[in-house]
């Protein structure tokens, strides 16, 4: 694998970091609804600490998203072309380091059902599910990562 950097997302991140989600085949068939019209919007960069995994050429691998005020984890996505090498794995190392710099002691993820075991691998705990709202039309499970 290349040199990996994991650095804090600029609102000119925006469209590589909308381009991912909207083409990840995660969200294909039943799910494309999730993230059908999905924006990751330069003011919600700016607002929140958004991370990106970068190679050397500056090719977004995948980023996440920490929203401190409620300690979930809102966004989490690795490029298709780039599972499997580790990158989903560091990227929650760095999200869960920066968790605890902010004195946050877990994280909630409302997680996409296939990513489930993702999260689970890497050392998150179900705790529930949410129903189905909106045009979202199943169950997702609820899991916590502890970070303290």
């Amino acid at each position: 694998m290349s040199t990996l950097t994991i650095r804090r997302a600029t609102a000119d991140d925006s469209k590589r970091l909308t381009r991912l989600v909207r083409k990840s085949a995660a969200y294909r068939g039943d799910y494309a609804a999730m993230v059908d019209g999905y924006v990751v919007g330069g003011t919600y960069i700016e607002h929140h600490p958004v991370f990106v995994a970068v190679d050397e050429r500056q090719r977004v691998l995948g980023f996440y998203a920490l929203l401190l005020d409620e300690a979930e984890l809102d966004l989490a996505f690795v490029a298709d072309d780039a599972q499997g090498l580790g990158i989903g794995r560091m990227l929650i190392e760095h999200m869960a380091g920066q968790a605890h710099a902010a004195g946050l002691g877990s994280v909630r993820v409302v997680a996409h059902p296939p990513a489930e075991d993702f999260y689970l691998r890497t050392g998150a705990r179900r705790t529930g599910t949410v129903p189905p709202t909106g045009s979202i039309h199943w169950e997702r499970p609820e899991l916590r990562y502890d970070v303290s």
